[in-house]
């Protein structure tokens, strides 16, 4: 029990120490607006009735919850519901919302009867998203309750409600797409289209543009690497770059520089040295090596 008194948890938003839980309780706001106060670090802490949706349209954060720790970047979002523990460091570039809202209202969208519901009991972080807008439509569902929620339309509760239906119907068809590309299988299918990507680059790119192409962290990709590979990103790259070099070496007349300027190296030098470091030889020893 001493060490759930430690946790901090709040009745209304994060460092509202005099917030009100209400049964109708909705609120939107942007990420920058709360995170800015709290120099972009929220720690970890709970909201007793509270339920949650944060949602990342550009930037990058660390998240937490009480089991993971995760690296993400947009579009990405967080699904928290009440009594989960969650922690988040943004960098200061983030853009997206946050939605709360009570208990009441998501089980008033949701019976808790339904079978939908179990998409909402647990901490669920979504990264991966459908070719048909998916993100771009969940994101208008949101500016339309904001207007409502600001309105004094007749009715705007019902239109509301409508709203979030749809934008948590969207969360549910993801969640369940998740659920078949998950965990292992989900890690694969980034390491695989990774590979793709590096034989597919015209020129050399940085291992954060190419976490990019797979809307993830850089530091994500390289736990991905390391778990399958047991190499690093930037190892793996390189990798197929000396492969490149030896084919070039060995079924071509190219000198040593032409080789590094078509592999897209600054400098020679540095071509050579890389060549070395992974095969043993230089560039020239090998070339000779396999005339001999």
């Amino acid at each position: 029990m001493d060490s759930l008194k430690k946790i901090t948890n709040f009745d209304g938003l994060y460092g509202d120490e005099n917030g009100k839980y209400s049964s109708e309780y909705l609120f939107l706001e942007p990420i920058s607006t709360r995170s800015r106060e709290f120099d972009w670090q929220i720690k970890p802490h709970i909201h007793l009735k509270l339920f949650q949706v944060f949602i990342v349209k550009k930037g990058t954060l660390r998240f937490t919850d009480a089991i993971s720790e995760y690296e993400l970047s947009a579009p990405c979002l967080m699904v928290i519901p009440a009594m989960a523990l969650h922690g988040l460091v943004y960098h200061p570039d983030i853009e997206g919302s946050i939605l709360t809202l009570s208990e009441n209202m998501i089980e008033d969208i949701f019976e808790t009867s339904h079978p939908i519901w179990q998409t909402f009991e647990k901490v669920r972080v979504i990264q991966s998203f459908d070719e048909n807008g998916t993100f771009g439509k969940m994101l208008y569902q949101l500016q339309l309750a904001k207007y409502e929620l600001f309105s004094e339309n007749s009715d705007r509760m019902m239109m509301i409600k409508a709203c979030l239906t749809q934008f948590f119907l969207h969360i549910h068809r993801l969640a369940t797409q998740d659920a078949n590309l998950s965990g292992d299988s989900l890690q694969m299918a980034y390491f695989r289209k990774f590979l793709q990507n590096i034989k597919k680059s015209s020129h050399q790119k940085s291992i954060p543009d190419f976490a990019e192409e797979l809307s993830i962290s850089a530091v994500h990709l390289n736990r991905i690497c390391k778990a399958i590979a047991g190499k690093s990103a930037i190892e793996l790259v390189h990798q197929h770059l000396i492969q490149e070099a030896q084919k070039y070496l060995l079924h071509t007349s190219y000198s040593i520089s032409e080789i590094a300027y078509l592999l897209d190296f600054e400098y020679p030098n540095y071509f050579a040295k890389l060549f070395k470091k992974h095969i043993g030889l230089s560039p020239a020893e090998y070339r000779q090596v396999d005339r001999r």
